[in-house]
């Protein structure tokens, strides 16, 4: 339905999505469920708003016939900084899910993130991808955040993702209202050997406050998490760790005192913590400690991306003018995906990718180093 040449825009995107939803396998719920946020849904429209608040300050008369978007991230060589986000259940958009939008990330280089909570397991998706992250939300029973460590090391998985900023689900008012749940034949496939694959609640369970995936995840996450357990999962890989959910400077450094490799600036999408500051607002913070934080630690060394609220080229240059190496798109992955399959995942990648390469040719940049902070401002 979408291809590179038909794709205008990814606000465009999401309203084709909602007026196709008769022609996808999408249900008016699930169409709710990847794109609510939570409560009134004000970190989520921040999370855009606050890009379109930063002026770009571009160079003139710099030579950019020829430029180069390309970049290594955790000691891999990809085509372009924009890499996708881990998404929940991805085969309510589309039959193949996870192993389609791997599939798209492989042919045009660049990283895909699994989710734990994916409708194709760790295996299935390793043989679709190949640039491939594994996202780890961290259960009671560590025995089985173990196994998904193991499991993504043994399937040639590149980095673990520690997500930290969902211990309990933020308050969806979209998914209770939808009494959100996964259809029949549908499940957390990663999980099924503990028996945790279905999130359906029991039915005898008669609470309408929450969603089903909110009542999975209060029985099953572990809310003690600290940051000595992060250092406890770092132990268990030789895989590169990164973190996913910082927003705060002194958070970045004790992330980084614990180990980790990289940090993903996200405030999870908008959907945990309402007026949550954005994404782009916090990168600055971030960037500061980190570049005052520990010499043999140093900023230069730790490899900062952001996600949340990207839907411009102009946005990837604002995020990596200020400190950001890379971004990670969610939900307009998820509307290519719903529309077209593979095909419809590379549609947004390659437009990202070309307003990216217009708005480096605009500003003056011929390459990735030549994105510098100097080429932006707030408005006052």
């Amino acid at each position: 339905m979408i291809s590179k040449n038909t794709l205008i825009n990814l606000a465009e995107l999401e309203e084709l999505v909602e007026r196709s939803l008769d022609k996808t396998t999408l249900e008016p719920s699930h169409f709710d469920y990847y794109r609510g946020g939570a409560a009134d849904e004000l970190t989520l429209k921040r999370n855009c708003q606050a890009f379109a608040e930063i002026s770009i300050w571009p160079r003139m008369l710099v030579d950019i016939s020829k430029r180069d978007m390309s970049l290594s991230l955790a000691g891999q060589a990809i085509d372009m900084p924009i890499l996708i986000a881990p998404t929940a259940f991805q085969a309510l958009a589309h039959s193949q899910g996870e192993l389609a939008t791997a599939a798209a990330a492989k042919k045009l280089n660049t990283i895909m993130t699994l989710s734990t909570l994916s409708n194709h397991d760790i295996e299935e998706v390793a043989k679709a991808g190949n640039h491939l992250w594994y996202q780890l939300y961290v259960y009671k029973d560590r025995a089985i955040t173990k196994d998904l460590v193991a499991r993504a090391e043994a399937n040639n998985y590149k980095a673990l993702v520690v997500t930290v900023d969902s211990p309990v689900l933020g308050r969806r008012e979209r998914d209770i209202r939808n009494q959100f749940t996964l259809p029949p034949g549908l499940r957390a496939a990663n999980l099924e050997k503990f028996a945790l694959g279905n999130i359906k609640k029991n039915q005898n369970d008669n609470n309408k406050q929450d969603s089903d995936l909110a009542s999975y995840i209060a029985s099953l996450y572990d809310t003690s998490l600290t940051w000595k357990d992060l250092e406890w999962i770092i132990s268990l890989t030789k895989l590169p760790v990164l973190v996913k959910g910082v927003l705060r400077g002194d958070d970045a450094i004790k992330a980084v005192a614990a180990g980790v490799k990289g940090i993903i600036v996200s405030n999870h999408g908008g959907r945990q913590l309402d007026t949550t500051i954005s994404t782009i607002e916090a990168l600055p913070g971030i960037t500061a400690a980190l570049e005052k934080g520990n010499s043999s630690n140093s900023y230069r060394e730790v490899e900062v991306l952001l996600d949340g609220g990207i839907r411009r080229g102009t946005d990837i240059l604002k995020a990596l003018a200020m400190g950001a190496k890379a971004v990670m798109i969610g939900r307009p992955v998820l509307w290519g995906l719903a529309l077209s399959g593979q095909s419809g995942v590379e549609a947004v990648l390659n437009l990202l990718k070309s307003e990216f390469d217009l708005a480096m040719a605009l500003s003056g940049c011929g390459n990735l180093a030549a994105i510098t902070s100097d080429l932006i401002s707030r408005e006052k």
